[in-house]
């Protein structure tokens, strides 16, 4: 497991992330790769923003990684709206970017916009949404609400069912075109910055280096202009494996469980809680409920 960073970033003032400081942020022009951690609650979102990151993603992913579904279909607008907001409460320095849960977006445009405005409300400044050319119009519709838009393509989780599963995409030459096609649409539409998911190295590098936005990679490798990772999988808090492209940076899952047993062992054995861990009240006082008690204790009927 990597080192845990020397010194956590909380006592660096900065000012907010923007939507256009962040859209300018492409390395070949010298800026510092974007990071994006997701977070689902307000101490998630602490934590996150804590260690200083560019984005916080409220995903979908709060489905598998808080709510306990299989896949991130199950997901509403109503969840989405309900954890931007928790992560709004923290007021994070970092921009809070809100995944549009599937079918939230696919049924009209007006509903899209509305939808998207719900999330903006709660406290997102930006939303994202999966998909390419199909989404087209929705883009074009939510840019010109001013609703500041982030695509996502490649392995996108929203369309497990017709991908047959969770599966590298763009692995051959055209599907690499089609995704590098339907990036350069996305971009023309207004998105300000693209994460691509599960996809070849090459293809990722040949994406990031034809578009003028920003691009973030989920195991895309090295070559986007930024990274995003699941706050569950790099501490160490999910079940199960964990994907290739995920570095973990703790355990938290098991040092949180080993408490949890050190807890139920010393209540058992009497050692919790300890004389320093009680609240102690006076001799006077246990005379006094005594009395009280007395006082109150009902009246028996004389026997017959």
């Amino acid at each position: 497991m990597p080192n845990s960073p020397t010194a956590i970033r909380s006592d660096q003032p900065r000012g907010p992330v923007t939507v256009p400081a962040l859209a300018a942020r492409k390395r070949r022009a010298g800026a510092e790769p974007i990071v994006m951690l997701t977070a689902y609650d307000e101490p998630s979102a602490r934590i996150v923003d804590a260690g200083g990151v560019d984005v916080v993603l409220v995903g979908d992913s709060v489905a598998n990684n808080v709510l306990g579904y299989p896949d991130t279909l199950h997901v509403t607008v109503d969840d989405m709206v309900r954890h931007t907001a928790a992560v709004a409460r923290a007021r994070p320095a970092a921009l809070v970017v809100a995944d549009m849960p599937w079918m939230s977006y696919h049924l009209s445009v007006e509903a899209a916009v509305s939808n998207a405005a719900a999330l903006v409300r709660a406290g997102a400044g930006a939303v994202k949404l999966e998909g390419g050319i199909a989404r087209l119009p929705v883009v074009e519709a939510l840019v010109r609400a001013e609703i500041p838009v982030m695509g996502h393509l490649g392995l996108t989780p929203q369309s497990v069912l017709p991908m047959g599963g969770y599966r590298v995409q763009a692995r051959d030459p055209d599907g690499a075109r089609s995704l590098l096609d339907a990036a350069h649409a996305l971009c023309d539409a207004g998105c300000f910055a693209l994460v691509l998911e599960g996809i070849p190295d090459v293809v990722a590098a040949r994406v990031t280096e034809e578009l003028p936005i920003p691009t973030i990679g989920i195991g895309a490798g090295p070559h986007c202009d930024g990274q995003v990772l699941v706050f569950h999988d790099l501490l160490g808090l999910g079940a199960g494996p964990v994907p290739k492209f995920v570095r973990q940076y703790a355990r938290l899952g098991e040092a949180a469980a080993a408490a949890v047993a050190a807890f139920a062992a010393d209540v058992r054995s009497g050692d919790f809680p300890k004389d320093a861990e009680t609240y102690h009240g006076s001799a006077e006082l246990d005379q006094g409920i005594g009395t009280a008690a007395s006082a109150m204790a009902p009246v028996r009927d004389a026997p017959v």
